[in-house]
């Protein structure tokens, strides 16, 4: 299998496969493909492995692509602004990612749910289930915005604002930390909380969050008048 990512703020990843290669998707992720694939609709592991994949922002059913010639192209689209990124899963290259970053990956790779504790989920702005990746093959990802790769060293910390951490090693531990000092809490512009990464791995940091832009355009949408 080989794969291209193009385009610019709405980036598109297109994927040109052999016979027998397989690429799922959650429902509706295809946007389009010339006519050397078989599609099947499934669970993708079971009831309860799809039930906790919804928690992380993905759809109940999953969509299987099997390429029935080879030279099979298949393209899937960005639903954001932002960046489309390829991973590799393998043994000890497990990953963890904010929910609703999944496109597609390869047969071999296994979604799951990844809590992100009690303190983090209420207070770090990702929420308590975040999406963690194992298995074997490729998974491609939405970042939001431009990403940053940032490779931590043991006990190494990095404080990052809320929801801007896209995705990281699972070597790597994540947490939320209280801003000090009041000043700061009250005309720092970061809030009471920052969200923290400590080594070793690696990090994935992302320029934009859905949640900040939705509160930005919020201030611009018409407001319903009652009187």
């Amino acid at each position: 299998m080989k794969y291209q990512i193009w385009g610019n703020t709405l980036p598109a990843l297109t994927l040109t496969m052999n016979k027998g290669e397989q690429i799922y998707t959650q429902s509706g992720g295809m946007t389009w493909m010339n006519d050397c694939f078989e599609m099947e609709t499934n669970l993708q592991g079971g009831f309860a492995k799809s039930l906790g994949r919804m928690f992380t922002g993905e759809s109940l059913f999953m969509a299987t692509y099997t390429a029935t010639k080879d030279g099979a192209e298949f393209t899937a689209a960005s639903s954001f602004p932002g960046q489309i990124m390829a991973f590799e899963i393998g043994p000890g290259k497990e990953l963890v990612a904010q929910k609703g970053a999944f496109l597609c990956a390869t047969k071999n790779v296994v979604i799951s749910t990844a809590f992100s504790g009690l303190k983090s989920g209420l207070l770090g702005g990702d929420g308590f289930i975040l999406q963690r990746f194992s298995g074997t093959g490729m998974v491609f990802l939405e970042i939001d915005g431009s990403s940053k790769e940032i490779v931590l060293q043991p006990g190494e910390k990095y404080k990052v604002d809320t929801g801007n951490v896209a995705a990281f090693e699972s070597t790597v531990q994540y947490s939320a930390e209280r801003v000090k000092g009041f000043k700061n809490v009250l005309f720092g512009g970061e809030g009471l909380f920052l969200s923290t990464v400590t080594g070793p791995g690696k990090v994935w940091l992302q320029t934009m969050s859905i949640s900040d832009l939705a509160g930005k355009l919020a201030g611009y949408m018409p407001h319903k008048n009652n009187d």
